[in-house]
């Protein structure tokens, strides 16, 4: 069960072009998916347990179809690619998977120091399409920001969380090899090479307010 409040966009986005680093096709891209989550779950910020994906067929675009297979790491084992693959739409037998999403679960720290599991905690997602591998890391939720939703300073959950995220986005980097390109900015966050943006405070020492918009 969800503890947290989650925003409808992203806080903040990575997005890495692996074109130059690493080979196109679904061996990679999920090759390159295992080594990600293996470096979220060494922060705790996630432990997969499902691959979300669509369909898209070279030339004619997006099926419309999409799928789920329940998984355990590694995530570029040869069992999982022969899955992935033999869950081709019937309808579509020219079908090639789209973005694959890595969900699962991750731990954040409260105020007091607890431990609280979150599904997807952080969003992760991979691209295999022939145009270029390319991967993208996304946060929904305000424990990465100085300020919560509401506005309010949580300095015990900033601190507690956000060092976990910069540290993550600093491996990641190092093992793709590649410094990401950030997201656009939404109302709920900007981000920045190694975390969520802090925006100047009003006179009253509080930020923005975006309750409205949850």
């Amino acid at each position: 069960m969800s503890t947290l409040m989650r925003a409808p966009k992203e806080c903040g986005s990575w997005f890495w072009d692996l074109e130059e680093t690493a080979p196109p096709g679904l061996e990679s891209a999920m090759e390159t998916a295992d080594k990600m989550a293996g470096v979220l779950k060494k922060q705790g910020l996630l432990f997969p347990y499902k691959l979300e994906y669509g369909w898209y067929v070279l030339n004619s675009g997006y099926t419309g179809m999409r799928s789920t297979l329940s998984v355990s790491a590694p995530l570029d084992a040869p069992d999982i690619l022969a899955r992935l693959r033999g869950s081709r739409p019937i309808a579509f037998p020219d079908a090639q998977v789209d973005d694959v999403y890595v969900v699962g679960s991750g731990t954040w720290i409260d105020a007091t120091g607890n431990p609280r599991r979150e599904p997807r905690l952080v969003e992760l997602s991979v691209c295999s399409q022939p145009i270029g591998l390319s991967a993208t890391l996304a946060v929904h939720h305000d424990i990465w920001k100085w300020y919560d939703f509401s506005g309010r300073p949580h300095p015990e959950v900033y601190s507690r969380n956000a060092p976990r995220l910069a540290e993550a986005l600093r491996e990641l980097n190092s093992v793709l090899g590649v410094y990401p390109e950030t997201g656009e900015p939404t109302i709920f966050g900007v981000a920045t090479e190694l975390g969520i943006d802090t925006p100047d405070p009003y006179d009253d020492g509080s930020g923005p307010d975006v309750m409205d918009s949850l």
